[in-house]
Formats: structure tokens, sequence, C-alpha cells
């Protein structure tokens, strides 16, 4: 659970709750463990053991028989369903409420409204100093910021979040053309949510994350802070999952509380009623098309779409965007965020296709945490991050065609 704090000095303690996990703000060096730990697709240390005692060419040849069979295994493509995507929105939980965020305003003449679920504001975690780093230092110094200012609100007193600071620093970026105009973002809805019970991103950190949408010119009416429920660090249900106040795999509780419903109310205005079994299709979809060129995204092969039938034959259906949040993609927890979240209730009524992307573990990022740190590059706040390019490719495929 806590392998990452071997690469980031940061105690297991501090580890083990949310994508990144954390208990507390303690910081302490530590040595790797003597284990076969995972170091990427197919490979490990235990195969680097293997390579030794055989032979790089008995190596080489184990390592491309499993990447030959996992091809093999390939899902079908995104189908193009001439979705449409100018009324596309976007949700997240956790590192997935960051994701949201960082979607919606690098694409906001797209993007119409969003859900930010226990996360904090836009680029809170990028320290003052990234920019002067390269390679991976940059992404180490930011965590240490994430957990302990825009999770724990630790360092409240030395005045992070800053809130003043993260709007200016958004201006600059949509001034130098590297996010979208942030006057597209001015009509966009934004519903916000924090737990009593969440002490892994903590109530004031969302809150302040109500308080940079003010700043950038939201006007209120248009913003909502559900902040009066019991939850623990979680997406919320009516009648699905853990218990409300539980923090724990899958992420999802049953707090008698409809979000999905209650996220593309505040969004679209009022819907349909949601259908009591969906009555479309879950497809797994193949997400290596979209990160073609992109050697550090962060992400797995396969993704989830929900179809409902009237999208993958006549209707002109929009699109929302839901973003897992840290041990929450389907290699940690399997698919019951997707399923149980209620989306696609709501989505069979109201002609949506609902998008679950998926970030994938590794050995820097064990629990499949979305990239609100920097660790696919610098450029991971802007349209030319990775893991936001490779997803907005998948909404305009949506919205081309049908063949």
């Amino acid at each position: 659970m806590c392998r990452f704090a071997r690469y980031c000095h940061v105690s297991c303690l501090d580890y083990d709750r949310f994508g990144l996990g954390v208990r507390s703000a303690r910081v302490e060096p530590r040595r790797p463990a003597p284990t076969h730990r995972k170091l990427g697709p197919m490979v490990s240390t235990l195969d680097i053991r293997t390579a030794a005692k055989y032979g790089v060419f008995a190596f080489l040849a184990i390592v491309f028989a499993g990447n030959a069979a996992r091809a093999e295994e390939a899902a079908a493509p995104l189908p193009s369903l001439a979705a449409n995507t100018t009324e596309t929105s976007v949700s997240g939980i956790s590192s997935g409420a960051y994701m949201a965020g960082q979607f919606q305003i690098a694409h906001s003449k797209t993007v119409v409204g969003a859900a930010i679920i226990a996360g904090g504001p836009y680029g809170c975690a990028e320290s003052a100093f990234s920019d002067m780093m390269l390679g991976p230092g940059a992404a180490f110094l930011n965590l240490s910021k994430a957990i302990n200012g825009c999770m724990l609100n630790a360092l409240a007193l030395w005045g992070v979040p800053d809130v003043p600071a993260l709007a200016e620093k958004t201006r600059k970026l949509a001034a130098s053309g590297r996010i979208d105009p942030l006057e597209n973002l001015l009509d966009d809805r934004v519903y916000l949510f924090s737990g009593s019970n969440d002490r892994t991103v903590v109530p004031a950190i969302v809150a302040a994350a109500y308080e940079f949408y003010k700043r950038l010119g939201i006007p209120e009416n248009q913003l909502t802070y559900v902040s009066n429920l019991p939850a623990g660090h979680a997406f919320v249900t009516a009648d699905l999952g853990l218990a409300c106040e539980s923090t724990g795999k899958p992420y999802v509780v049953d707090c008698d509380y409809d979000q999905a419903g209650d996220v593309l109310k505040h969004v679209y205005g009022d819907l349909v009623p949601r259908v009591a079994t969906p009555a479309g299709t879950f497809i797994e979809f193949d997400q290596r098309p979209f990160l073609a060129g992109k050697s550090n995204h962060g992400m797995e092969d396969r993704g989830v779409a929900y179809i409902p039938k009237s999208c993958a034959t006549t209707t002109a259906c929009r699109v929302h965007i839901a973003f897992h949040g840290c041990a929450q993609n389907r290699e940690n927890t399997g698919e019951q965020f997707i399923r149980d979240s209620g989306y696609a209730n709501w989505a069979d009524s109201n002609a949506f296709i609902v998008l679950f992307p998926q970030a994938a573990s590794s050995p820097v990022n064990p629990q499949g945490c979305w990239d609100w740190w920097g660790y696919t590059g610098h450029d991971y706040l802007t349209r030319d991050a990775p893991q936001i390019d490779a997803v907005y490719k998948m909404l305009e495929h949506l919205g081309r065609p049908r063949p």
C-alpha cells in the first residue's frame, strides 16, 4: 500500500489513506524493502534476477511474449457516436476531482460544468520551485505540498492553499494560450462536495476550491457546495456501497443521497428521473490509440464507456466524463465505481454517454491516481498534459459521425 513512500521520503503512515494515502504530516527517510516489487508492465525485480541468471535474450523473450499475449487480448475500439461534445461535463473524486478541475479549465470552451468531490483548487500542489527542477524532482517536490497542503490542510499557517495566487497563475496560463480563455468558465456550473467524516481531503480544502471558482469570476448562484453529509472519503449513493461514514475500497458509500443525480441536475438543470436498471451497454475499449506518442502518460490500456441504446443508434447524446479516485481504478477495485455510482441510471433516461477513463497503477503511482502533482511532466495542468490530451481525444472521437 505504501510503496511510493520510498521514492518521496513520506512515511507509510502518511501514505495509507486516499490515493496517496495519508495519516500524518510526518516525513522521514526510508530504505527500499527487499521485495519483488513490480517495475513496469510484465517486469519485476525477480525478472531482473532471472535475466542475470539465464541471459538477457531469454529475459527479453519472456517480456515480449507476455506483452504479445496482452496485445492478443486487445479491447474493442471506442465507437464514434456523433455525440454532442459541446455540452460536456466532468466529475471526479479525490485525485479525480483534481483532474476534473484540470480538464475543465484546460478545455473550458467544451466543458459546461464540473463536480469536484473531495478535491481542492486547480494547481494546488505545484511548488513555487518546481519549474526550476528537471525530471521527476519537480513531482517529488510537489508531492509533499500535495499531501500536506492540498489534502490535510497542514500548511494553512503558511498560506497554503493560496487561492489568490492560484487564480493569478491560472490567468497567466490562459494568457499564454496553454489553457482555454477563462471567459469560457463564466457560464459554467460547478458542484463541490466534502463529507464531514473525510479525513483524507479535509473540508477546508474543498472550501478553498469553492473560493477559487469565485475568484475566477463564476457567480455564486452557479456554484453549490454540499458539506452537510457524514460521508467519508468516497463517492456517495442512495443505496449502494459501504456505510456512509466509511473511507475504504471501493470508495463508494451509502448515505441515502443520489450524488450522481445531484451533479448532473446542477450542471444541466431539470432531468428526466433515473431508470431503476440501466438498459444500455458498458463497453471496455482500447485507450492505447489515444496515447500514441506519449511515453509517460500513466494510463491503463483499457477504459470503460457506458452507452445507452439511443446513443448507440440515432441520438446525438451529451457526454459526461467521470474520473475515478486513487485506488478506485479497475485494477484496484474492479468496476464498483463505474456500475454503482448511478451515472448509468441517469444516462439512460437523459441521453448521456458516460466515459470512465482509467489511470494506471505503477511503481511511482501504485494507487492509480490521476496526475495532479506532475508525475507525467511539467505540462500536467495544461491542454498538453498527457492525460488531459488523451481524454480529450477520446471525447473528440465520440463526437465523430457514426460509420
